[in-house]
C-alpha cells in the first residue's frame, strides 16, 4: 500500500490535493452515490423538516409539496438505509410510523442549512446570471437563424442564376 493511502474502503480523500474527478473514477468510492442521494430535492426537504421534530409519513407528505407517496417512501427508505433517518413503528391500530433524524442526519442538516443560507444570499446574482445567459443564448440563436437565412438566400440566388443560363 502506498504511503498516505487509507486502508478504509470507500475513503476517497487523499492526503494530497483534493481531486473532485476521483468521485467518478474510483470503483470503491461511494462519495458520488452518497451525494446523489442526500442532495436530491426530496431528501433535502425531508432532512430539513425532520430537524424540527419527528414526523409521521402523512405529515411529511402534506408538508412536501408535489411529492408522491411512492417517491416519499423511496426517499425515506434510502435515508434510513444510509443511517440518516430512523423509523419507529408503534403497535397501534392503525399502525403509526414516526420518522426522525439520527445523530448522523442531524449533522447533515447543518450542511444543508449552510447551503440554503448561501443560496439565499446569492439568489439575486444567480437570477442576474440566468437572465444574462438567456439573453446571450437568444442572441446566438437569432444570429444562427440569420446566418442560415443568408446562406439560403445566396443558394436561391445561385440556383436562379444557373436556371437563367
Amino acid at each position: 500500500m502506498e504511503d498516505g493511502t487509507s486502508k478504509s474502503l470507500g475513503y476517497c480523500r487523499d492526503t494530497g490535493d483534493y481531486d473532485v474527478l476521483q468521485w467518478d473514477t474510483r470503483e470503491d468510492c461511494e462519495v458520488r452515490q452518497i451525494l446523489d442521494r442526500v442532495a436530491d430535492k426530496w431528501s433535502l426537504q425531508v432532512i430539513a423538516l425532520l430537524d424540527r421534530r419527528s414526523l409521521r409519513f402523512t405529515e411529511l407528505r402534506r408538508m412536501i409539496d408535489g411529492v408522491s407517496q411512492r417517491m416519499l417512501t423511496r426517499t425515506l427508505r434510502h435515508l434510513e438505509r444510509d443511517g440518516l433517518v430512523s423509523r419507529t413503528v408503534h403497535a397501534t391500530v392503525p399502525p403509526r410510523v414516526d420518522y426522525e433524524l439520527t445523530a448522523l442526519g442531524a449533522t447533515l442538516h447543518d450542511t444543508i442549512s449552510a447551503l440554503v443560507a448561501w443560496t439565499e444570499s446569492h439568489q439575486k446574482e444567480i437570477a442576474a446570471a440566468r437572465a444574462a445567459y438567456d439573453v446571450r443564448i437568444a442572441a446566438e440563436e437569432q444570429a444562427a437563424r440569420d446566418e442560415a437565412d443568408r446562406k439560403a438566400a445566396v443558394a436561391r440566388q445561385a440556383l436562379g442564376e444557373l436556371a437563367r443560363r
